[in-house]
């Protein structure tokens, strides 16, 4: 069992965490039903980790991803959430936490996993964040640290969650999504080209990733008149 890092957490953290702030609205039910459809994505095995990524910059990938893990660990779930993308980092902004250690200085075998692990005031939710910026993220990603760190955490946790950057930019969820039980892709209503959600499906797939589905960010739903919009 590692040991967490104890955190107060700021409230600032509140604006993005629709799930935490606000479980029963509107918001917070799309995120469960996002959770059951991965659920049922693999009817016959236990999804243990997931990567969730975007097409490109500014879909609402981190807001995406961070909400689906209040929401996994609201149903009983222990879960870990990691940032992976040590290019632009924001888990750390999101839930209020230090940046100082993280993703990069397990990668590098300088830190151990019990020196990086951050408690949340989300029960069930911890989280390792990106670390200091490497200068090479890509190659940190392809060692095979990576998959022994990967696996390190499932014997502590029920479900690991990595935040990824965008797959048209850099190579980096590629190298995630070949070795995690499944990927999510995050597209941007109305702003994404479709030629850029088919080529990062296509990218994707030559990594052998399982794409479980993608999140449609930004939608409008008009339902007796009432009206709704969600921003990543």
């Amino acid at each position: 069992m590692f040991k967490r890092k104890k955190k107060k957490v700021q409230t600032a953290f509140a604006r993005q965490l629709i799930t935490s702030v606000n479980p029963k609205s509107v918001i917070a039910e799309q995120f469960k039903i996002i959770r059951t459809n991965l659920n049922f994505s693999m009817p016959q095995e236990n999804l243990r980790s997931i990567v969730i990524t975007s097409t490109q910059m500014s879909e609402g990938k981190s807001t995406i991803s961070s909400n689906l893990g209040v929401t996994y660990a609201q149903a009983g779930k222990k879960v870990i959430f990691v940032d992976a993308d040590m290019r632009k980092p924001t888990v750390h902004h999101t839930f209020g936490l230090k940046n100082t250690t993280g993703l990069s200085n397990l990668l590098i075998k300088e830190l151990k996993m019990n020196d990086v692990i951050q408690q949340t005031n989300i029960e069930n939710l911890d989280v390792v964040t990106s670390g200091p910026i490497p200068p090479n993220p890509a190659e940190l990603l392809t060692s095979s640290e990576l998959k022994v760190l990967l696996e390190e955490l499932k014997q502590s946790y029920d479900l690991v969650i990595f935040d990824a950057p965008p797959v048209l930019p850099v190579t980096d969820a590629q190298i995630i999504s070949n070795i995690m039980d499944g990927t999510v892709l995050v597209v941007n209503s109305g702003e994404t080209e479709k030629e850029g959600v088919l080529k990062a499906k296509e990218l994707l797939e030559k990594s052998k990733a399982n794409l479980l589905g993608v999140v449609l960010n930004n939608v409008t739903l008009e339902d007796n008149n009432y009206y709704y919009r969600y921003y990543g």
